[in-house]
C-alpha cells in the first residue's frame, strides 16, 4: 500500500526527527537521500528502523530495495508529497535509523579489520559547531582510512540532518564518539599509545617538515599512532586546548590564501598521516 496522506501522524513523527529534542526523545534520526540511505542499509542494517521511497525512487534505486528486503527491513512506498513532507532533502529516499552512542573504548575495540595491521589514526573535533564541516571531516576521515572520529566538547550533534547528509554515508563506515570533554578523550587516546597533534595555523612545526623527517626521531613521527585535533571554525584551538597536544602543527600555505577552512585542513593532515602510515 502506498502512503498517500502527507498530514498523517506517521509523516509528522518522521518530520519531527529533524529537531534535536525529538531525536533525543525517540533515540532515532533521519537519513536523507539515496547515497546515505544506501550506506545505512548496507553497513548498519541492524540500526535501520524504516526505509521510505517514492515509486520513482523505488524503481530507480533497486539496490536499496533489494538490500532492505534482504535485511528484513520495513520498506514503505510513499507518494512524492509524503516524502517531501517528511523531508525536503530526501530526494525520494529516506530512512529512520536508531541512534547509537559508542564509548571511546567500544569504538577502539570495533576497529575495522582492514586497519588492524596499521597504527591507529583518529580525528578529534574540538567544539566544532558547523554541521557541514563536521560531516565533511567524518567523510574525509573515512576516505583517509582513519579508525574513528571523536566530537569532543560542545560540538554539533552528529545526528543533525545536515551532518548526516554531509558525511555522504561515511557515518555508517566508522565509529563516531560524542559527549566527551576534550581532555578526557585525549587522555584515553594517549593511553592507547597515540601521539596527539593539534592542527593550528600558529603551530611551530610545518606539516611538510614532519613528512620529510619521518622516522628521524627529531620531530613527531606521522607513521606512528596519531590523534589529530581540529578546532572550532571561528576561533581555532584555544591555547588551553593546544597545550593538551604533544605538538602543534601548521599546514603550509604557499599561495596568497589567508588560511584553510577546517574541513580542508583536516583532510590534508589526515591524508599526510595516512600516507606515512602506509
Amino acid at each position: 500500500m502506498t502512503l498517500a496522506n502527507p498530514r498523517a501522524d506517521r509523516v509528522k513523527q518522521v518530520r519531527a526527527l529533524a529537531g534535536r529534542s525529538a531525536r533525543s526523545r525517540h533515540g532515532q534520526f533521519l537519513v536523507e537521500g539515496p547515497q546515505s540511505v544506501r550506506e545505512a542499509v548496507r553497513h548498519a542494517a541492524s540500526s535501520v528502523r524504516d526505509v521510505y521511497l517514492t515509486p520513482a525512487a523505488a524503481a530507480r534505486y533497486t539496490e536499496i530495495v533489494d538490500d532492505a528486503r534482504a535485511a528484513g527491513l520495513y520498506l514503505h512506498v510513499g507518494a512524492p508529497e509524503v516524502l517531501e513532507s517528511m523531508s525536503p532533502d530526501a530526494q525520494g529516499v529516506l530512512a529512520v535509523v536508531r541512534s547509537s552512542a559508542p564509548s571511546l573504548a567500544e569504538a577502539l575495540a570495533a576497529r575495522a579489520p582492514e586497519r588492524a595491521g596499521r597504527p591507529l589514526l583518529v580525528a578529534v573535533l574540538a567544539t566544532v559547531r558547523d554541521p557541514g564541516n563536521a560531516g565533511t571531516v567524518i567523510r574525509a576521515a573515512d576516505a583517509a582510512g582513519a579508525d574513528l572520529v571523536v566530537l569532543a566538547g560542545e560540538s554539533v550533534d552528529v545526528h543533525n540532518p545536515k551532518v548526516v547528509r554531509s558525511t555522504a554515508g561515511s557515518l555508517f563506515h566508522l565509529p563516531v564518539v560524542t559527549g566527551l570533554p576534550l581532555d578526557a578523550a585525549l587522555t584515553e587516546l594517549r593511553d592507547t599509545g597515540c601521539q596527539v597533534l593539534a592542527a593550528d595555523g600558529t603551530g611551530p612545526l610545518d606539516l611538510d617538515e614532519l613528512l620529510d623527517d619521518a622516522g628521524s626521531g627529531t620531530t613527531p613521527d606521522l607513521a606512528g599512532p596519531t590523534a589529530w585535533v581540529f578546532g572550532n571554525e571561528a576561533w581555532g584551538l584555544p591555547k588551553a586546548d593546544r597545550d593538551l597536544a604533544d605538538a602543534v602543527v601548521r599546514v603550509p600555505i604557499r599561495g596568497r590564501a589567508e588560511s584553510l577552512n577546517l574541513a580542508t585542513a583536516a583532510t590534508v593532515c589526515l591524508y599526510a598521516s595516512s600516507r606515512a602510515q602506509r
